[in-house]
């Protein structure tokens, strides 16, 4: 009761009601109507911003907070660079166990649904080294949150599948059986660490078809560099997209991360990039925090997809996410998606409304489209799901936040999060 709304006048106050997980009504609100947040199921908003809820489109499940965890403590960053974060990780998940993998991405999702997030998808990595160790983990986290969280799981492959030992045969077979398994929503790999441009294309053919095969959403982190010597292999990528047919895939999602290499497109590109999509389901996540921290430059490049961007001028589908938490990838920032759209506004020069707005439906409901999930736009219409945040403030009226770019720019402390009608906050 007595919310505001986003894209409606600030002055005017609404009461939803939910039936079966959806907004079954959005009626204006009675100031003389007597008070019911006595009664169980009512909330009475107390004229606080109520929003479509935020989710993660992009997060490491298992490799979060590795810097604080005292299992991990001696592995310190040193350098600071993208191979030291690779040697440190894979020196961390050598000693991965069920205890630690459930503790901490416990806490990842617990921390991420006091924010306002209802869905994630999340990365558990599936190797020689770890097995399954993650992935059963995930899987065992996905059941216990069901209720409160759309954990959507991604079957993983950060190590080459084409070059290195036994030329990733080994990594290959345990996808194979990964794909396969209950609770399996995405299958993806990282191209860009195979040692030659040959097994890059083997890579994006083999876990495309993998996807299709099982019917699964695909996940690539692609182009991960800032060298203008090396061709995007992001052509290639859709060549291999067509000629699979995804565009027959109904539903399923590809999802294009880091694209750090496509920062140098010109105007030009990005008009072709769009043509050479067409139809095919590609949506791209932007990863700030990572690509700023490990993507080093000289150039007037900020080194990280400007997503807003790529929506307005370009229109392409595309959200913004964490990634990594408290790890040697990504050492700063925290669970909360409002974050990286508060980030936004400086890394991406965005500080209108209407660009603050963009960046919030950046993880908010184009981060679920990105994932393939239904969600409601900043709009909020009968019938769209039940899924919002409230967002509020420990300090005097004024400070509420009532517009969404006040959110973005400024994002609350206390919040509320709402998933199918139900309060998930504890």
């Amino acid at each position: 009761m007595a919310a505001r709304l986003p894209a409606r006048p600030v002055s005017d106050l609404w009461d939803l009601s939910i039936s079966d997980g959806r907004v079954a009504s959005i009626e204006a609100h009675d100031p003389r109507a007597p008070r019911l947040s006595h009664l169980p199921g009512v909330l009475d908003a107390s004229g606080c911003l109520l929003a479509p809820s935020l989710c993660h489109a992009h997060i490491h499940l298992d490799k979060c907070f590795l810097l604080q965890d005292p299992k991990f403590a001696d592995l310190e960053i040193e350098r600071g660079d993208f191979a030291e974060a690779l040697a440190l990780t894979q020196k961390a998940k050598a000693r991965f166990e069920q205890d630690d993998l459930l503790r901490r991405g416990r806490q990842l999702i617990e921390e991420s649904i006091r924010y306002g997030v209802t869905a994630m998808r999340a990365f558990v990595e599936v190797d020689a080294d770890v097995g399954f160790k993650c992935l059963d983990a995930g899987l065992k986290l996905k059941h216990e949150f069901e209720a409160r969280c759309e954990v959507q799981i991604c079957a993983f492959a950060q190590l080459p599948l084409f070059s290195g030992p036994d030329e990733g045969k080994t990594i290959r077979n345990l996808m194979s059986e990964a794909v396969v398994r209950d609770g399996v929503d995405v299958v993806g790999s990282t191209p860009y660490v195979e040692s030659k441009h040959e097994s890059v294309q083997q890579n994006v053919e083999w876990i495309s078809s993998l996807a299709l095969e099982h019917g699964k959403f695909l996940d690539l982190h692609l182009d991960y560099h800032l060298d203008r010597a090396k061709e995007p292999f992001v052509w290639e990528a859709l060549e291999t997209f067509k000629r699979n047919r995804w565009v027959e895939e109904k539903g399923k999602m590809i999802t294009l991360g880091h694209c750090t290499r496509l920062t140098h497109f010109d105007n030009e590109e990005w008009s072709r990039l769009r043509e050479a999509i067409g139809d095919v389901p590609v949506s791209f996540v932007g990863l700030p925090t990572s690509d700023l921290f490990m993507m080093r430059t000289n150039e007037d490049v900020r080194g990280t997809l400007n997503v807003p961007k790529l929506i307005q001028e370009h229109k392409l589908q595309a959200a913004i996410a964490v990634n990594n938490v408290g790890n040697a990838f990504t050492p700063q920032g925290s669970c909360d998606p409002l974050a990286i759209a508060s980030l936004g506004i400086g890394v991406y020069q965005t500080g209108t409304r209407t660009g603050a707005e963009i960046l919030y439906e950046c993880v908010s409901n184009r981060a679920k489209a990105a994932m393939g999930l239904p969600a409601a736009g900043i709009e909020m219409a009968e019938g769209d799901p039940a899924d919002f945040v409230l967002l509020d403030s420990a300090g005097p009226e004024w400070r509420c936040r009532k517009r969404l770019a006040e959110v973005v720019y400024d994002p609350p402390e206390v919040r509320k999060t709402i998933k199918g009608g139900h309060i998930t906050t504890r």
